[in-house]
């Protein structure tokens, strides 16, 4: 009988890339049980839906007051209220339990205290450091998590080698790398026949971003430029965070050479991009993990053969460095980014296409399968 493993995610599967992808990677080896907010398209395994903790303003100001107080375990409980399930999923002795992000390490242990493996899709303590509330309220927090708890896990796995690095410079644990490369696509280039030169955007809608500096970029590249945003708007998004994207809509819509397009599930973003020229992404080191950003995107854009235009993210730039496959402004001005776009002539961005292709053979999820499936073959 195929050894059990849980996966625990407290994210959407629709729109989790990463984590449907570690699904469709053990399903096939093992019995595979995942515990999420929702479902995805993919066959293959058991899944049982996580119902999200309602944080009211009373349930805000207690959460706050545990935090500040430094009672951490009571605060956890507190904010993901998930003690009420834990013997159901104990009771089936799960050979191996995979947590998804610091967030939910403390429920794969009460599920199974001895082996459990560790995916950390950002690096938590440093999360989203530049907002002073969460500074005040969460760094600390995760700090706690992450010394109590991974010491004692069985194996980790992050995105990338900043991330990597730093885990183990503070916590004394090198994860693995497994990047957010989606499954290979034997797609043919879409050839550049001139203007418009056609440009995407694609992912979560979130003021951190600052998703102005894109609108920025195409008035200054002007109408012979187009901008798809393709961009998924969070369900919890309210207060500063609403207003945010209610405005930028209102930006968005004053253009002629930006639109916005509606938003496809994970494993259908390369197909539906594959018919632009330029895969764009300027993303301002605001926090660490932004400074360390190597997301999804850049690897569909990659699969969908499209020439990438990002800014000097390292460990972004490291990939496009290596397979010639875009461009890289030399700083985070928009202007910066416009002109190196500029300066594309079509016969380029054939050569950078051409390129991605020779990067889609390589960077690709078949690869960290393989890697995957070893790292949980040696625990279980």
């Amino acid at each position: 009988m195929n050894k059990k493993i849980l996966i625990i995610s407290f994210s959407d599967l629709k729109y989790d890339g990463r984590v449907s992808r570690q699904i469709n990677f053990l399903k096939d080896t093992y019995h595979v049980e995942v515990l999420a907010l929702s479902d995805n398209d993919y066959k293959g395994f058991v899944f049982h839906t996580l119902k999200k903790t309602k944080l009211t303003i009373i349930r805000k100001l207690i959460l706050a007051l545990l935090l500040i107080t430094r009672q951490y375990k009571k605060a956890y409980w507190f904010q993901y209220a998930y003690k009420p399930i834990i013997e159901k999923y104990k009771s089936k002795n799960y050979d191996l339990v995979v947590a998804n992000d610091v967030e939910s390490l403390p429920l794969a242990f009460e599920i199974n205290s001895t082996n459990v493996f560790f995916d950390a899709h950002e690096y938590a303590p440093r999360h989203f450091e530049e907002r002073l509330w969460w500074r005040l309220f969460f760094r600390d927090f995760n700090v706690y998590l992450c010394q109590l708890y991974i010491p004692l896990v069985k194996g980790m796995t992050t995105v990338c080698d900043g991330l990597a690095l730093e885990y183990n410079k503070d916590f004394n644990y090198l994860p693995k790398v497994i990047t957010n490369a989606p499954p290979f696509a034997d797609l043919k280039i879409q050839k550049t026949e001139g203007f418009p030169i056609k440009i995407i955007h694609h992912g979560i809608a979130n003021a951190s971003r600052k998703m102005e500096n894109m609108l920025a970029i195409m008035d200054h590249l002007g109408d012979n430029y187009t901008l798809d945003l393709m961009l998924m708007i969070p369900e919890y998004a309210s207060g500063k965070s609403k207003e945010y994207i209610e405005e930028f809509t209102k930006e968005v819509n004053k253009r002629s050479n930006v639109r916005m397009v509606e938003p496809v599930s994970s494993n259908e973003i390369v197909e539906k991009i594959k018919k632009y020229d330029i895969g764009l992404f300027l993303l301002e080191p605001v926090n660490f993990n932004y400074t360390n950003a190597l997301p999804n995107k850049l690897f569909e854009f990659i699969q969908a053969r499209l020439a990438v235009a990002i800014g000097p993210s390292p460990e972004m730039a490291k990939v496009v460095k290596s397979y010639n496959c875009g461009i890289i402004s030399e700083s985070f001005q928009p202007f910066d980014l416009a002109n190196r776009i500029k300066l594309l002539t079509n016969k380029e961005l054939m050569e950078c296409k051409l390129n991605s292709e020779k990067a889609a053979k390589e960077l690709n999820a078949e690869i960290n399968k393989e890697k995957l499936l070893q790292l949980i073959e040696e625990i279980v």
